[in-house]
């Protein structure tokens, strides 16, 4: 048989120190890999927060526009009855007015009681 040399690999300082490097290196993304996952779901709890009261102010705006749309028919509603009121009280007479036509009659009645 013939012997074959088994060719132990040897390696130099160099490459040992680069492989020591790159054990580091490997750790150290490991590290910075954990901390991205532990932010990405601490930031998806945050943002699950944020959709749930941004669902929330949604409701209370389709509340408050509702309730905005009732009270601007309301307030039409009021035009419409001060304007209404308005044109009653154009029609009658007002305090001035009557004090003069209450001295009319009674001048008309003292005239008439002559004749």
């Amino acid at each position: 048989m013939i012997k074959k040399k088994i060719k132990k690999i040897d390696l130099s300082a160099t490459e040992r120190r680069f492989g020591v490097l790159l054990e580091d290196i490997d750790s150290k993304f490991d590290l910075v890999i954990e901390g991205h996952q532990a932010l990405d779901i601490k930031f998806s709890k945050k943002i699950d927060k944020v959709d749930g009261k941004l669902e929330d102010i949604g409701g209370k705006i389709n509340i408050h526009t509702e309730m905005i749309g009732s009270m601007a028919t309301d307030v039409e509603i009021i035009k419409s009855d001060v304007e209404f009121i308005k044109n009653s009280l154009k029609k009658k007479v007002d305090i001035d007015e009557f004090a003069v036509l209450e001295k009319r009659v009674a001048l008309l009645e003292r005239k008439l009681q002559r004749i």
